[in-house]
């Protein structure tokens, strides 16, 4: 799938689809991922996924799996009321998504976001992934689905980041952004450096934006 992330394919308005909130705690982050601590997000042990084999034949041991990590600075912001990114890790900047219906949405509003509608989540088959927060808030959310290629807009839940802690998120768990409880907060970022990514795509799909409420 080739995605333009700077001018999503999406139509002007669509349904909403309302993700539940849930506290983050080690209990019910089981299976998507770990918050991680202040002393040590700059140490974490990120996962890197072995390459697959092709055959029958095995990949040998302590190969497949070299690439490492990068890591940079990964920014969220709200302009107006279009939700952005920039990361800095991969070279990347997304669009992704509004505060409102895209028709309505403008960049050069005032308001205050009440919600994130996201149109697209995606998962890193190479490796896990962790985020966390350096400026800006101590608090954030963002959407998790456990794998699995038949992911549906209701096996989301936003997962609500508290304390001033970081999350790591485990290979092959649907995510997309990391929602900042501020207008625009700096986070550390540290990833596979393959960079495998599997997206889907919301309005196309399944005809609905991922609401999430952020007052």
């Amino acid at each position: 799938m080739k995605i333009d992330y700077l001018n999503p394919d999406v139509p002007p308005a669509l349904p909403w689809h309302e993700v539940e909130i849930i506290k983050a705690t080690p209990e019910n982050l089981a299976g998507y991922g770990k918050l991680v601590e202040p002393d040590e997000y700059q140490n974490y042990p990120l996962e890197i996924v072995r390459w697959p084999a092709q055959g029958w034949r095995q990949v040998d041991e302590g190969t497949g799996d070299e690439a490492g990590t990068v890591s940079g600075d990964f920014t969220f912001y709200w302009q107006g009321d279009v939700f952005k990114g920039k990361n800095d890790a991969v070279n990347s900047q997304y669009v992704f998504g509004w505060s409102k219906n895209p028709k309505d949405a403008s960049e050069t509003s005032t308001e205050k976001p009440e919600r994130v509608l996201l149109w697209h989540a995606n998962y890193h088959p190479d490796g896990g992934q962790l985020f966390f927060p350096l400026e800006g808030c101590d608090s954030f959310m963002t959407a998790l689905a456990l794998p699995g290629d038949d992911v549906k807009p209701e096996h989301f839940k936003a997962f609500l980041v508290e304390g001033g802690k970081g999350l790591y998120i485990h290979p092959n768990v649907w995510h997309e952004a990391i929602v900042p409880l501020s207008q625009r907060a700096k986070f550390y970022d540290e990833q596979g450096a393959v960079h495998g990514r599997i997206s889907v795509h919301f309005p196309k799909e399944f005809g609905v934006f991922l609401s999430i409420p952020i007052t």
